[in-house]
């Protein structure tokens, strides 16, 4: 399990976006997906040595064999303000899909864990790891998302960025921000911009930045601001241009750096 660490400063550049229709001139919109994130905490006063082995073998005969589960994702505290944190994010393509995934998990379960002593055996084991509370969330993806172009095997950074919409019809330029400076940032190994969708607070837009390391994360407020100026190169109309977009949100967001374990993804 990780200590508590000081919080990394950040000089991050605001990033806000629309609800209303995003699209890119010329581009298919890609459908949207459905994303779960279940948020466990680690019991620090229990034996940890084998939890990597045991999630392991669970995410190798339960998560990887459901066709269902599209892609998958486990993080752990880096830089937040709960060092127990441990988040399992699971993908599907549809709402229908995340009841039907939950139904198939149970007969693989059954199928890989068949004796009925030890199968209880490993779920004790495993449930030994955390605390008994936990918490679950539903977004949606949209559709200004950056794929990987590779699979790291090592563990990257995940960078996440909780804002809150302003939710007034106000606002509008994501889309240009968007292609022109996310995009084209190639420090940003993975971008993941999602919706709330169920859960305990509607004004919720998660954006997920991955990274090789800490350092790129920071290097990546100095290269967001290169692309800023080279795409609105006038600074009055670059400054038009952020009061026009930055009334999209409140300007109130919390960030947290979490690092994934590349042997659970998916």
């Amino acid at each position: 399990m990780k200590t508590t660490k000081s919080l990394l400063s950040l000089t991050l550049l605001v990033i806000v976006f629309t609800f209303t229709t995003i699209s890119f001139a010329q581009e298919s919109v890609p459908k949207p997906v459905f994303i779960t994130t279940t948020t466990m905490h680690f019991n620090l006063t229990a034996d940890g040595t084998d939890w990597l082995k045991t999630e392991k073998e669970y995410f190798e005969k339960v998560t990887s064999q459901n066709e269902l589960v599209v892609a998958a994702h486990v993080v752990t505290h880096l830089y937040t303000e709960d060092n127990t944190e441990v988040k399992f994010v699971y993908v599907y393509n549809s709402w229908a899909d995340i009841e039907k995934a939950n139904e198939i998990n149970t007969k693989l379960i059954e199928k890989n864990f068949p004796d009925e002593v030890k199968r209880k055996e490993f779920f004790d084991k495993q449930s030994s790891f955390y605390k008994k509370h936990h918490s679950d969330e539903i977004y949606q993806s949209l559709p200004f998302g950056k794929q990987p172009s590779l699979k790291s095997a090592k563990p990257q950074v995940f960078y996440v960025r909780n804002s809150q919409m302003a939710l007034n019809g106000e606002g509008k330029g994501y889309n240009d921000f968007a292609k022109n400076v996310i995009h084209k940032n190639t420090l940003v190994k993975a971008y993941y911009p999602h919706r709330h969708l169920w859960g305990s607070d509607n004004r919720d837009f998660i954006e997920v930045f991955v990274f090789d390391s800490l350092a790129d994360l920071e290097k990546s407020a100095d290269k967001n601001q290169e692309l800023v100026v080279a795409t609105w190169p006038d600074e009055a109309k670059r400054k038009e241009f952020f009061t026009e977009m930055n009334k999209l949100f409140t300007g109130k967001h919390g960030d947290f750096i979490y690092q994934n374990v590349p042997e659970l993804n998916k």
